[in-house]
C-alpha cells in the first residue's frame, strides 16, 4: 500500500489550508499527562523502527520504485472516491515521487531513557520548502506506530522497578528478575504487529517471553542476535488442554509422564489448575517428590484461576488449610529450601511457581509484599504479565500527542500553539522552536528557543532526507532503561 494512504483522511488536504507561502512545519512527539499513579516519566522506545519500516522501507518499495503513473493513479482513485468531487490534486505526489526521498530531520533523544511528562521525545520538520505539508502528514502513521511500544517499555519498567526492590531486600539471586516477568500478552493484543512492538517493549526490562515475533522483531529493527545475546527466552511448558486430554481421572499420571519421561531434565511448568490445585499441591507432589527431586531442573507450578495474591501467598479467611497456606508455603513445607543471608525463605531448585493471569502492578508489588511477610524471598515465584497489563491502556494513558509548534510564512518565522479555555491543561502546548536539555540527570523542555540553540541540546539528529542517522542496538537500550 501506498504509504501516503496510511493517513487520517482529513490530513489530505491540509496542503491547501496552511496560508499561503507556508514553507516548513515543525512539530514534536511528547506525552503530556499520566493517568497511572507515581508515573512520571515515560519510557521511549519505538521510533527507529518507525522509521526503518516506514519511512525508508516502505516508501522505498511501495511509492519510490514503483511507476510514478501507477502511484499518482491509485493515490488519485482513492482520494476522489473517498471525497467525491475535490480538488486535493496529486502534482504534490509526483513531485514527492521525481524526488526520490522523504525531505525530512528528526530530532530525538536516545530511546531507552525516561522521559518527564511534557518534555518532547523527538521532533521532526522538512528539509524542502514545498513539502511543509509532509511534517504533520506523518501524525497519524506515527502515533499509531509509537505510542503502544512506549507504553509497553513505560509499564514492564514499573514491574521491573518492583521487583528489583524485592529481590533486593529478600533474595540471594537478584539476577533472577531477568526471567521474573514473563509476557504471556501476545493473544491477547490488537493484532500482529501491536502484540510484536509491545512484546518488543516488554523485553527492554525482561528476558522471559512467549511472544516470539518480538525477538524476531529486536534483531531486525535493533541490531539484535540472539546467537550471540539472550534477546527473549521461555521455557517447556503444558496448557489446559494437556492435562484435560489426559483426563481428571488421570490427571496423576499426565504429571509422572511429563516429570519423568517427557522432560526427565530441564525446566517444565505444568499447568496445575485444571480441576485442584490444592489436590495437586497436597497429594500428586508429594507422591512425585523422590522424581521432582531426582530430576537435573526445576519443575514449575503454574495456577492461572483466582485472586493471584491469596493463590500464592496464602488466604486465611479459607476453611482450606492449604488454601490458607498458598502456592509457595506448601511448596517450602514439602520441598523445602535455604534461608539466605538476608534470613529470607528460597525454594529448593527442583522446584518452583509461575502465576500467569490477571496480574497488574498492584497485585505485583502485593504478591511480592506479602511473601516478604511471610518471610519468603520474593524470586519464589514468576509473574506471567498479559494483554491486562499492556492492551489495557490508550494513546492518552500517558497523553501522548504529535502537535506543530513552530512554522514558516514566506521565510519568516511563527509559533504555533494551543491553549483551550476548555481544557484542562492537558492541550496547552509548548510553543516555537524546541530544545531539551539535561538537569540534575533529568530531560527538561526550553522551548521558543532561536535556531541556534534548536542546533544544540539533547536531541539529536537521527535521520535526514531518506538516510538513517543513528542505529541503537537493544543492549545499548536495555542498559539506559536500566538506569
Amino acid at each position: 500500500m501506498n504509504p501516503l494512504g496510511l493517513t487520517d483522511g482529513y490530513k489530505v488536504d491540509h496542503r491547501r489550508q496552511y496560508p499561503n507561502s507556508t514553507t516548513l512545519v515543525y512539530s514534536n512527539w511528547t506525552p503530556r499527562n499520566s493517568r497511572i499513579e507515581n508515573i512520571n516519566e515515560v519510557v521511549f522506545f519505538g521510533l527507529q523502527y518507525f522509521l526503518k519500516k516506514y519511512v525508508i522501507d516502505d516508501f522505498e518499495k511501495y511509492f519510490f520504485s514503483q511507476p510514478k503513473e501507477d502511484v499518482v493513479k491509485k493515490y488519485s482513485r482513492r482520494i476522489n472516491n473517498y471525497l467525491g468531487p475535490n480538488s486535493v490534486g496529486s502534482e504534490h505526489i509526483s513531485e514527492l515521487h521525481d524526488l526520490g526521498y522523504i525531505p525530512m530531520v528528526f530530532k530525538a533523544l536516545p530511546e531507552g531513557v525516561a522521559v518527564p511528562l511534557r518534555v518532547p521525545m523527538f521532533t521532526m520538520y522538512n528539509t524542502i520548502d514545498k513539502f511543509f505539508w509532509l511534517t504533520n502528514y506523518f501524525e497519524t502513521l506515527l502515533s499509531t506506530t509509537v505510542w503502544m511500544p512506549c507504553n509497553s517499555a513505560t509499564l514492564a519498567r514499573e514491574y521491573r522497578k518492583i521487583l528489583d526492590k524485592y529481590a533486593t531486600e529478600t533474595t540471594s539471586v537478584p539476577e533472577f528478575v531477568n526471567w521474573q516477568g514473563h509476557d504471556f500478552s501476545m493473544r491477547g493484543m490488537a493484532g500482529l504487529e501491536a502484540a510484536t512492538i509491545s512484546g518488543a517493549g516488554h523485553l527492554l526490562s525482561f528476558t522471559g517471553t512467549d511472544t516470539i515475533p518480538s525477538i524476531d522483531f529486536l534483531e531486525e529493527y535493533y541490531g539484535a542476535n540472539s546467537d550471540n545475546e539472550l534477546v527473549g527466552g521461555s521455557v517447556a511448558a503444558t496448557e489446559h488442554s494437556v492435562m484435560s486430554m489426559g483426563t481428571d481421572s488421570g490427571e496423576f499420571e499426565t504429571f509422572k509422564r511429563l516429570i519423568t519421561e517427557v522432560y526427565p531434565a530441564g525446566v517444565v511448568s505444568i499447568v496445575s489448575d485444571t480441576w485442584d490445585l490444592w489436590r495437586v499441591l497436597t497429594d500428586f507432589l508429594p507422591r512425585l517428590k523422590n522424581e521432582v527431586i531426582a530430576r537435573d531442573g526445576k519443575v514449575v507450578v503454574r495456577p492461572d484461576s483466582g485472586d493471584p495474591v491469596k493463590i500464592i501467598c496464602g488466604n486465611t479467611d479459607s476453611l482450606n488449610k492449604a488454601e490458607q497456606k498458598g502456592v509457595v508455603e506448601l511448596l517450602w513445607d514439602l520441598f523445602g529450601g535455604v534461608v539466605n543471608d538476608k534470613g529470607f525463605k528460597e525454594l529448593d531448585s527442583h522446584i518452583g511457581a509461575i502465576y500467569g493471569d490477571s496480574i497488574t502492578l498492584e497485585r505485583a508489588k502485593a504478591i511480592c509484599e506479602n511473601l516478604k511477610l511471610k518471610g519468603f524471598a520474593s524470586t519464589n515465584v514468576v509473574l506471567g504479565i498479559g494483554s491486562y497489563t499492556y492492551q489495557h491502556n490508550t494513546r492518552d494513558t500517558f497523553g501522548f500527542a504529535m502537535k506543530a509548534t513552530y512554522g514558516e510564512v514566506d521565510g519568516k518565522g511563527r509559533e504555533i500553539f494551543k491553549d483551550p479555555v476548555t481544557d484542562d491543561g492537558t492541550k496547552k502546548s509548548a510553543r516555537g522552536l524546541m530544545k531539551v536539555v539535561k538537569e540534575n540527570g533529568k530531560y527538561k523542555l526550553l522551548d521558543r528557543v532561536s535556531w541556534e540553540d534548536e542546533k544544540e541540546g539533547e536531541l539529536i539528529e537521527v535521520f535526514k532526507n531518506g538516510a538513517l542517522l543513528v542505529n541503537h542496538s537493544l543492549k545499548d537500550i536495555r542498559e539506559r532503561v536500566k538506569l
